[in-house]
């Protein structure tokens, strides 16, 4: 991953922020929606545009675009820091490799329980059965 290459990628676009915030809401164009194309990007190598398509899956479009918004702030500048910030921790969050699980064997305490609490609870559903005479 080539982060001065992958910031230099980004497409920014400026859009009118909803919610509260009276007139000066309907005016400004605060919000910021960030677009960057995995698919052509120049900074990832294919092994990890891979494992980015895999782990990112929800969040890319069906041209294999990531689009984030922010609309956190009043101050267009504020709100571009945000997003290229939460960008960048998307990125090394999707270009983690999941550790590969060991298995292994219960302990003979945890054992002894199961078969004790299934013991219990068959005498306890027996008991409620009518007595046979």
């Amino acid at each position: 991953m080539n982060p001065e290459i992958i910031l230099k990628e980004l497409k920014f676009k400026a859009v009118r922020s909803s919610g509260a915030g009276g007139q000066h809401v309907n005016k400004v164009s605060s919000k910021i929606e960030l677009i960057f194309d995995v698919q052509n990007s120049g900074g990832f190598t294919d092994e990890e545009k891979e494992l980015l398509f895999k782990n990112l899956s929800s969040k890319l479009t069906k041209e294999k675009n990531l689009l984030l918004t922010c609309d956190e702030s009043r101050s267009q500048h504020k709100n571009k820091e945000i997003v290229k910030a939460r960008f960048l921790q998307v990125i090394t969050n999707g270009l983690k490799v999941p550790k590969k699980r060991k298995p292994t064997n219960p302990t003979k305490s945890s054992i002894k329980k199961r078969l004790e609490k299934k013991k219990k609870q068959a005498f306890k559903k027996a008991f409620r059965k009518r007595p046979e005479f």
